[in-house]
């Protein structure tokens, strides 16, 4: 049987921290231990599940380092270095490089003063073409206030310096509009950031996966990209259901009220984090974490050894 080309798998991953809100290095080796035997490519550090946007700057490059140690050359690292001017995502750029990250990823801004089309598009260019780093860009879409504007963005796609895109928006014109850079740039590689569409992503056309929950799932995303590639294409969308389905029982259903600190618990239990300890807050109710507690035993959830 003839398969589809090669489809790359990548995790964008929670940030393990310890009681005190440092970032926890034995948890971050386990991590990256795990996630080369889980078969992914590369790793995405400090992106919205890494909580990028809320670490200090020295946590971020221990962060990155102790990730690229451990990885010892098996996987790419990528750092969101997002910031909400070019000299202060440059600054970001350098750290990361510094210490190994191969490389940079910026979203929008959480907060911008004068967001006109203009400023947002030339915050983009300018720090991609100034980074020393290989760059990609996160693509958050509507879910974030500030939004590069679609009239924009397949000139920011065609950069030279802009090597992989993680589109997160589920915005089909965002998609096609991707997809259309990439027919004149064939080197930029997409990835699709939602966790809960992936072989929607992967009939459109995009090279693979990038998104949070694949620490819990990369057992039934191997298996999704497997079958998809042998043209199996109702059989890998049964799988993604059942995929959908533990990220809902971990993340605490639709409203996702747990998201990421089931996340993070989920990885207590599977013995990689010593604790669920995050900025952000979420609560753990006690369906999802009866939830936690049967599947990470189980074989879907990796079992613990």
């Amino acid at each position: 049987m003839k398969l589809l080309p090669e489809v790359q798998l990548w995790s964008a991953v929670p940030t393990p921290l310890t009681d005190d809100s440092k970032v926890d290095v034995a948890s971050v080796e386990k991590m990256i231990r795990q996630a080369v035997t889980d078969g992914m490519r590369g790793v995405f550090l400090a992106g919205t599940c890494g909580e990028g946007p809320w670490l200090p700057d020295r946590e971020r490059r221990t962060l990155v380092q102790a990730a690229v140690k451990a990885a010892s050359g098996q996987l790419k690292i990528a750092a969101q270095v997002s910031d909400n001017s070019v000299p202060r995502i440059l600054d970001n750029v350098s750290l990361v490089a510094e210490v190994g990250a191969d490389f940079g990823i910026v979203a929008a801004p959480a907060t911008m003063m004068n967001a006109t089309p203009d400023r947002i598009a030339a915050l983009f260019a300018e720090a991609v073409s100034a980074s020393p780093l290989r760059m990609g860009i996160y693509d958050l879409g509507r879910h974030r206030p500030i939004m590069i504007p679609e009239d924009r963005l397949k000139d920011l796609y065609l950069l030279p310096n802009v090597h992989l895109v993680k589109d997160s928006s589920g915005s089909p014109e965002r998609r096609a509009i991707a997809l259309a850079a990439q027919k004149e740039k064939p080197a930029l590689t997409l990835f699709n950031g939602d966790e809960f569409r992936c072989v929607d992503y992967l009939e459109a056309g995009y090279d693979g996966c990038m998104f949070g929950g694949a620490v819990a799932v990369a057992p039934q995303l191997a298996k999704i990209v497997g079958l998809f590639r042998a043209g199996r294409r109702d059989d890998a969308r049964k799988i993604e259901r059942e995929m959908q389905a533990a990220l809902f029982g971990i993340y605490g259903g639709p409203s996702i009220a747990c998201w990421l600190t089931g996340l993070k618990y989920y990885m207590v239990r599977r013995g990689l984090f010593s604790t669920a300890t995050s900025f952000l807050g979420y609560p753990l109710h006690d369906d999802c974490r009866t939830f936690i507690e049967d599947y990470a035993t189980s074989s879907h959830g990796h079992a613990i050894t």
